[in-house]
Parts: C-alpha cells; structure tokens; sequence
C-alpha cells in the first residue's frame, strides 16, 4: 500500500492529499530516510512524521487496504 493511503487508512492524517503534501514536502520518513507518497509500505516499517514543533513515530503492525474507525489504531503502534 502506498505511504500516503496508509497514513489516510489508519487515520494519522485526514486526507489523502494532505498525506501526499507532507510526504512532498519532506516532513515524512521512513527507516530514516524521506520517504515519497508512492513508497509501499511493509510491516515492520518505522514512519516518523513532523507536524510543526511536533514529531510522530510509529511503527508500522497490520497493512489492510480499509478499515473501521475503531480498527485503524491496531495498523500500527506508536514509538516513545
């Protein structure tokens, strides 16, 4: 699955657009690397997303193409 859906899917980003934004913008990255909207995304991935003053980490657990609102945070677990 690409980068840009999967953040959309597990609801860490709102829209897709903005997702392919971020990642176009370098504020996305993956295994410590930048990482573009069209990176397909393997279990066990490491994504760090800057929003501002703020960063995200997660690790990535379950890639499904959709899923319920309330199923979207066991896509991946978040990294302290």
């Amino acid at each position: 699955m690409r980068l840009d859906k999967f953040l959309k899917v597990a609801r860490i980003i709102k829209r897709r657009t903005v997702a392919n934004e971020a990642c176009d913008g370098g504020r996305v990255s993956v295994n410590g690397k930048t990482a573009r909207a069209s990176y397909l995304v393997k279990v066990g991935d490491v994504i760090e997303i800057n929003f501002g003053t703020r960063c995200v980490k997660i690790k990535v657990t379950n890639v499904r193409e959709t899923v319920k609102r309330e199923e979207s945070e066991n896509l991946y677990e978040i990294i302290d």
